[in-house]
């Protein structure tokens, strides 16, 4: 039998994007729901800054595991299922998937890790607090 090697989100890489996606939301005057997930989608760290919507928290979450769960940023799902009539009717109904901007994977050495999830602004302030805690570790 034959198994391939897995590499998750660590604990640490987790708590580092939570603090550096927070640091940019605070400087944007956005307080924010943050999430983290493992390669499988399962919640590695969680932050919902203090003011931030309380919808944020699911959504955050549903962002952060759809970006794991194929390995693209939720907005590109947008433009994956937007001209596809037959996709983009049930695509919708399945659960989690998010296809607005705020969600991106956690790429380490060109293999999906993790995802994270960002919401409580519009999704393109998501988007700048998520991409600019992504761009530190470069």
């Amino acid at each position: 039998m034959k198994v391939f090697p897995s590499n998750s989100v660590s604990a640490e890489l987790a708590e580092l994007l939570i603090k550096n996606t927070a640091a940019k939301a605070t400087e944007l005057g956005k307080p924010m729901a943050i999430s983290v997930c493992d390669q499988a989608g399962e919640l590695k760290a969680f932050l919902r800054m203090d003011g931030a919507a309380f919808i944020a928290v699911n959504i955050a979450q549903n962002k952060a595991w759809t970006a794991a769960s194929f390995g693209i940023s939720t907005d590109e799902w947008y433009e994956f299922v937007k001209d596809d009539g037959p996709l983009a009717l049930s695509i919708v109904h399945t659960p989690r998937l998010t296809t607005f901007g705020g969600g991106f994977p956690i790429i380490v050495d060109g293999q999906v890790v993790g995802g994270i999830g960002v919401s409580g602004g519009h999704y393109s302030e998501d988007m700048e607090c998520a991409r600019s805690a992504l761009d530190k570790l470069k």
